[in-house]
């Protein structure tokens, strides 16, 4: 655990020199995290994936089935304290389980029973709520779910219309109305549920699925996920305890706030686990498939998708554990007050959904590449990869979808930064001197291995040129911000872009200090994510300015900003060509 004077502020990766960053990466995991990730990953290959095809085609008990032989392996109880029977592992290693849940449909109902299903009541639930329910959550003898979406409701999550009204014996809540969209609904014994207590005071229930009233929609019928249950739940005067109140009346907003955090952080590891998966099946078929007397491999086409997957998912993983090491190491600190906890968690909001959004864009981005080395395989249901397009698609949905995440991202950055709480004003007048002097300094330090100088050159004169122009037009917009949702979207693109590649860059300096086996394989892969997310940021730097700026002033910021990041030098195809052969020689994704 870090020491709190050491542990890293929020967002402090935009004014910190990446040669300091020092971070938890999945090289650095210890024996008990290597283990538990070793237990999940033989779960998940000899019970799970086995049975695809019954999941898939939602088979009668055999998903619940799944969801209670993980609770007999321990795979349900991670996040649970001790005293009530789970094994308090803490969010790491509940992190690391959720990336080796390489089944779409059983990662979905494992990861709302886990995190929006158990987690509540972790945080929230009274003694006697926590001694009657967390125990048969952590074995498995009740199945979790969370009921917050209505038909309607979506994002906006405080128009909820389900209604709670205080029975006249002052002893029962009486709930009514309907959800949408609700995950383990078939066979969820339990709900944490969302109602408005006199039409106003946003509350949170736990629900018993038993209790008359309670019915259940048909299975929707969606385009992956196809294996888990998804239907709307309808409450018909379901009579709940008052003692079944999660939390205070009224504050039922921060229970979904709070915990979504949590979920995000979960999903973005997930994500580059299934990513991972993507390259693992696309690695091996092109040593596998032969095309002109040649392996697949060898075309400089095939090696430009295979190195470009492996970097995305390079700053996916290292993004998502860096995320989770500091949450982990704020949310410990906070002690046994688990609403320090909770506010601990929420100082990286910012982080957490730059996890989300990054992991699920990427592993969009690597089962898409990996349909079209397929081929016209690929768009056949006999092989993975088209199941893995198909349930990769609502990660960016889930959990808030990315566009929220953005406008989180970027609104939380200014709203923080207006308030005092992140600081890049003092550090403003310097970086305005330094982008309009033309030239920068540079940036790497002595100890700074020479493969990797010019990627840090390149990363923090970005840094830099991304906080000059977000404050360029935060001055401009301050009064209208929250309307301005296409500045809010550029900037927000910048930040992620810039915690994947300086957490990518951070995982390689690592690997070089520590005298790593494949520390030139980081250096490859970081390189290689560096330069790949170069275009991006250019685009939307020069979106921002050009939203800030007009006429002659705009091609004046314009052309300041383009001479102050300056042109890598060199030519990227030869690193392509050896990352992409180290990763077919790996038949997959080339570290452990």
């Amino acid at each position: 655990m870090t020491d709190d004077n050491q542990r890293p502020a929020p967002v402090s990766f935009l004014t910190t020199p990446v040669t300091e960053a020092t971070f938890l990466t999945p090289e650095k995991f210890d024996d008990e995290q290597r283990l538990v990730r070793e237990s999940a990953r033989t779960f998940i290959q000899r019970e799970v994936l086995p049975r695809s095809e019954a999941i898939d085609h939602q088979e009668p008990g055999v998903l619940p089935g799944l969801v209670r032989q993980a609770g007999e392996q321990g795979l349900l109880m991670i996040d649970i304290p001790e005293q009530y029977d789970g094994a308090e592992l803490g969010l790491i290693v509940s992190a690391i389980v959720a990336a080796e849940m390489r089944e779409a449909s059983f990662a979905v109902a494992h990861g709302a029973h886990t995190t929006i299903g158990t987690l509540p009541i972790v945080f929230y639930g009274t003694e006697d709520q926590k001694r009657r329910y967390l125990p048969r959550l952590a074995s498995g003898e009740l199945i979790g779910a969370y009921a917050l979406t209505e038909p309607g409701v979506g994002s906006d999550a405080m128009a909820i219309r389900t209604r709670a009204v205080l029975d006249e014996d002052g002893k029962h809540y009486v709930l009514n109305g309907s959800k949408q969209w609700i995950s383990n609904a078939g066979f969820a014994d339990l709900m944490i549920v969302f109602a408005k207590v006199d039409d106003t005071k946003h509350t949170a229930f736990i629900v018993e699925t038993a209790w008359p009233g309670i019915s259940t929609g048909a299975e929707e019928r969606k385009m992956g996920i196809k294996g888990s249950s998804t239907r709307s739940v309808y409450f018909d005067n379901v009579r709940v305890p008052v003692e079944n109140v999660l939390g205070e009346i009224g504050k039922g907003y921060k229970i979904a706030f709070n915990i979504l955090n949590i979920g995000r952080l979960k999903l973005g590891a997930g994500a580059a686990g299934g990513a991972r998966a993507a390259l693992d099946m696309a690695a091996a078929y092109t040593n596998e498939r032969k095309a002109f007397g040649r392996p697949l491999h060898s075309f400089g086409l095939i090696k430009k998708k295979l190195a470009n997957m492996a970097a995305d998912i390079y700053g996916a993983e290292a993004l998502a554990y860096r995320t989770v090491g500091m949450v982990e190491d704020a949310r410990r600190a906070a002690g046994d007050d688990q609403q320090a906890q909770l506010a601990a968690i929420e100082d990286y909001a910012i982080e957490c959904s730059i996890a989300k959004v990054y992991g699920s864009e990427a592993l969009g981005r690597e089962v898409d590449e990996g349909v079209q080395i397929f081929g016209g395989y690929g768009f056949m249901q006999d092989y993975p990869i088209e199941k893995a397009y198909r349930d990769a698609r609502i990660n960016r949905i889930f959990e808030g979808t990315n566009e929220i995440n953005r406008l989180v991202t970027s609104g939380t950055l200014f709203e923080r930064a207006m308030g005092g709480k992140i600081d890049l004003f003092t550090p403003f007048p310097g970086i305005e001197e330094q982008v309009s002097g033309g030239g920068a300094p540079d940036f790497a330090g002595p100890e700074t291995p020479a493969g990797l100088r010019e990627s840090v050159n390149i990363l923090e004169r970005a840094k830099r040129a991304s906080i000059y122009a977000a404050l360029k037009g935060a001055m401009k917009y301050m009064s209208t911000m929250r309307e301005e949702q296409e500045f809010l979207e550029y900037a927000a693109n910048l930040l992620i872009d810039l915690y994947a590649a300086d957490s990518a860059l951070g995982r390689a300096l690592e690997a070089a200090r520590a005298g790593a086996a494949d520390a030139h394989t980081h250096e490859l892969l970081a390189r290689m994510e560096v330069l790949r997310l170069l275009p991006e940021l250019r685009v939307n730097l020069e979106g921002a300015l050009a939203m800030t700026f007009d006429g002659a002033e705009r091609r004046a910021e314009l052309a300041k900003v383009r001479g102050y990041l300056g042109d890598p030098e060199g030519d990227l195809v030869p690193l392509q060509r050896e990352l992409a052969g180290i990763v077919a020689d790996k038949g997959g994704y080339p570290l452990e």
